[in-house]
Formats: structure tokens, sequence, C-alpha cells
């Protein structure tokens, strides 16, 4: 039996904001990154709905870097002290998954974060508020996943909390809420959503309803990502919705050792999530190919890539990504990012071996040991093909 889960209603285009004005409540606790979306006017905008509501709301700011769980526990107390009944995470991947580990760990007080880590086992939410996410960039799909990434504090490792119950229950995509983003960081995300798109495609758990989510997804940022990083806003929202789609395909059908590995040296090298994805996608391309080149196969014929034979395509698919990274400025290697040689030997036994505990390696499609996952690893640092 398989299982599809979604938010329970999805809000999207010009104006998806309004729907926070027919919200039930009294409180909200808004969490949200650096002070773009303050400098935008996005969240006075989003307090003014809310007002409409006669919602009172709480801001926790700040959230710039990927979540760890010393954060958490630092921002828990505001959550039990103004007691909200709505949580809503404002931004990308860092804001958004923040607000869903203080969710679990407001509704769950005495459950500790080793039992959080557990894959699909955390206990009933939603006993003292609901979850909304609103995205201000293009890539994580937060907004629509059961998944928060939080790094434990003491161990420096990334650990992807997954669970239904961490799917949120309403996600608001508005094209406004993503006009003024930065380049790198269209580039980057853009990045995040072509991985989701990819490895959603190929992961174990696939289905006929991700399957279908996943390749639309992957054409239409074919169509767009280079348009919308060149500064065109029609496709921009397009793009805002692809990654959305990719974000349904992922959050049901799990993802691969790309995200694996980007988990577990994100940290340790200061990588940007996709940034890392955008490294290694190309590399675990390969290292599959040998196992789905039929699923790579037709996403290539999908984006009509050039290629008579099996082989063709999936030689052109991973081209294409080269490409796109190339076109954007996101490098192709861990060196290139500039990760010194020193810096990868002394960690990359480690992540290795972090990796393979990492719940994506598990759906990834074939099947990988703990020294494949390091010759990926140093595959990604050199630049060298994957035959293995």
């Amino acid at each position: 039996m398989n299982r599809f889960t979604i938010p329970r209603d999805i809000y999207f285009g010009e104006d998806a904001l309004e729907t926070l004005e027919s919200l039930d409540g009294k409180k909200a606790v808004l969490v949200i990154g650096g002070g773009s979306v303050k400098e935008n006017g996005n969240l006075d905008k989003i307090q003014s709905h809310l007002a409409k509501a006669n919602i009172e709301t709480k801001v926790i700011e700040g959230i710039t870097e990927e979540p760890s769980t010393q954060l958490i526990q630092d921002h828990l107390g505001t959550l039990n002290e103004f007691e909200p009944d709505w949580i809503i995470g404002i931004g990308g991947g860092s804001p958004m998954d923040a607000a869903k580990a203080m969710w679990i760990f407001y509704e769950r007080p005495n459950l500790s974060f080793e039992d959080a880590m557990q894959p699909f086992n955390l206990p009933g939410l939603r006993t003292k508020a609901k979850f909304i996410g609103i995205p201000t960039t293009s890539g994580t799909a937060s907004e629509i996943s059961n998944l928060s990434v939080i790094t434990d504090s003491e161990t420096g490792v990334k650990h992807p909390l997954a669970d239904f119950e961490l799917t949120p229950d309403l996600a608001v995509i508005d094209p406004v809420m993503v006009e003024s983003m930065p380049q790198k960081v269209i580039a980057y995300s853009g990045m995040d959503a072509v991985t989701h798109s990819i490895e959603a495609y190929v992961a174990k758990p696939r289905t006929t309803f991700t399957d279908s989510l996943a390749i639309e997804a992957l054409e239409t940022l074919d169509e767009h990502l280079l348009s919308s990083y060149k500064g065109n806003q029609e496709s921009r929202e397009k793009v805002h919705y692809a990654q959305a789609m990719a974000g349904m395909a992922f959050a049901n059908a799990v993802l691969g050792n790309v995200h694996s590995m980007a988990h577990k040296s994100g940290p340790t090298f200061e990588v940007p999530h996709g940034c890392a994805n955008g490294i290694y996608l190309t590399y675990v391309m390969q290292f599959n190919r040998s196992v789905v080149g039929d699923r790579f196969a037709k996403m290539a014929k999908r984006l009509e890539l050039k290629g008579d034979t099996q082989e063709q395509l999936v030689d052109s698919l991973i081209e294409w990504v080269r490409e796109l990274n190339h076109e954007m400025g996101v490098p192709n290697t861990l060196k290139e990012f500039g990760v010194s040689e020193d810096l990868f030997k002394k960690h990359v036994d480690q992540m290795a071996k972090n990796a393979m505990d990492d719940p994506c390696t598990g759906t990834n499609p074939r099947e990988t040991s703990e020294e494949e996952m390091k010759e990926l690893f140093e595959a990604a640092y050199y630049g060298k093909e994957v035959t293995f």
C-alpha cells in the first residue's frame, strides 16, 4: 500500500497571501530569516492580512543559517510564553525547517531530539497549533514537505526529521514573495528543485502520482529556470510553482544519495544546501545509471535532449545538469567551490559514514556501500567520472 500526503490546502498565484485573512485563530508566531522579508514589505503584508483575521502576531527572526538544536531550544521559550495556535514559517528552507522543529518541541516538550530523528515515528502534533509555510525562495519546498533538516549542535551533523505529521496544514505560494530574489539564491534554490525532481523520479518509493509531478516539474524548470535567473518575472512565477510540484513528489517518493551527501557535508564545508545538491547531482546520476538508466532516459526525452540510445540520452541529461550549473555560476566540484584538499581529506571518511545513516540513502535506487559513498565524495571533489 502506498501513501500520498500534501498540505490540506495550497493557495498559489497573485494575491494568495489574502487567504490569511480567513484563518481561524488568536495568535501566530512568524519565523523569518534575515531582513529582506521586512525590507521589501512582505512581512507587513502578512501581518496586515493576519490582523484582518484578528490574529495577534509575534516574530522570531534572524534564522539566517541552517538551524541547529541549540537554536530551536533558544526560541522555544517564546512559543511556550506566547502560546500560538498557528506557527508560520516564512522564508527559504532554514526558517521553515526551524519553524517545523520548534513546532515539534512546542507540541511535545518531553520528546528528545534522538526520538524525533527516527523516521516516520513522531507522535501526533496539532494539539496546540497548526502550521503554515510561505516560501520566499523557489527550491526547498518546505511549505509542502514532511521534512525538517536540523543540525545537531554537539556533533555538527545535519539530520532530516521526517514524518507525515510535519506536512504543513496550509501552503501559501505567492509569486510576490520571490520577485526580489538575488541571483545566487535563484541558482542554488533552483538546483535544489532540479535535484528534487530527478531524485524523486528514480527513488525506490516512487509512484505514479510522484512520477507525474516530478517530471512535469523538471520540464517547467528546463523551460523557465535560466530565464528566471536572468530576471524574467513570469518565469520566476513558473519556477515558484514547479519547485512546489517537485516538493510534492519528493515528500512522498523521498530522495537519494545527493541529499544524503549534501546533508552530511554542507555544515562541514559551509556549502549552501542547494549548491551542494548542484555539485553532487551528476556524480550520483552516474552512479545510479546502471539501475535506473531507463528512468533518466525518459526524463531526457521529456526535455527533448539529444540521443538515439538509452546511454546517449542519459549522457545528455547529465550534461544538461552540468551546463545548467555552469550557466548559473554553480560549481561542479567541491574543489571549485573552494574546499581545500586538506580539509576534504580530513573529513571525507566521517562524512561517508554519516551519509550511510541518512534516511535518503535507504531510498536511493542503487544500494550503496560506505566505500562507494566515499568514492562519490572523492569524485565530486576532484571532478572524476563515476565508473564504479
